[in-house]
């Protein structure tokens, strides 16, 4: 029946401020930017009059939307305005996992463009360093380095 994962999406308080983040911190590719509204998205996410602001992101530099792997989505209506609790072990809790050729250097650069340390990189087995983080929305992340 499921044919293959297409994308996690996160919810964020600012696009642009999302976009610059998971482009120049995270390295990812945006591959397309949209404002959608109407009858159908209203119908899909359950508020009235709907607006979303959709950042979609490929691994790859010429990525195509079946390349996407991480959709960022503002509400310009409803506003987002709340924030889920960033403890890690709540149920429906997320976190989006990386493999990253060096997680020192990644942690780091993140951390210059606005990532909320939680600790620094450990090794959680021999060869398999990992750290958690968030980005500037509380979005979970994790970055791994296996030798």
């Amino acid at each position: 029946m499921i044919k293959r994962i297409w994308h996690t999406g996160f919810v964020v308080k600012d696009i642009q401020r999302a976009i610059k983040f998971y482009r120049e911190g995270m390295g990812l590719h945006l591959v397309d930017l949209r404002d959608v509204q109407g009858e159908g998205i209203s119908h899909l996410v359950g508020y009235n009059n709907a607006r979303l602001l959709e950042a979609f992101f490929s691994l790859k530099p010429n990525g195509t939307m079946d390349d996407v792997s991480v959709i960022l989505i503002e509400y310009a209506s409803p506003r987002t305005d709340k924030q889920m609790p960033a403890e890690r072990n709540y149920a429906a809790a997320a976190h989006l996992a990386f493999y990253v050729d060096d997680v020192d250097a990644a942690y780091h650069r993140l951390l210059a463009h606005g990532a909320k340390k939680l600790n620094p990189p450990a090794d959680v087995r021999p060869g398999h360093k990992v750290v958690y983080l968030q980005d500037p929305d509380g979005n979970w992340l994790e970055l791994c380095e296996d030798k």
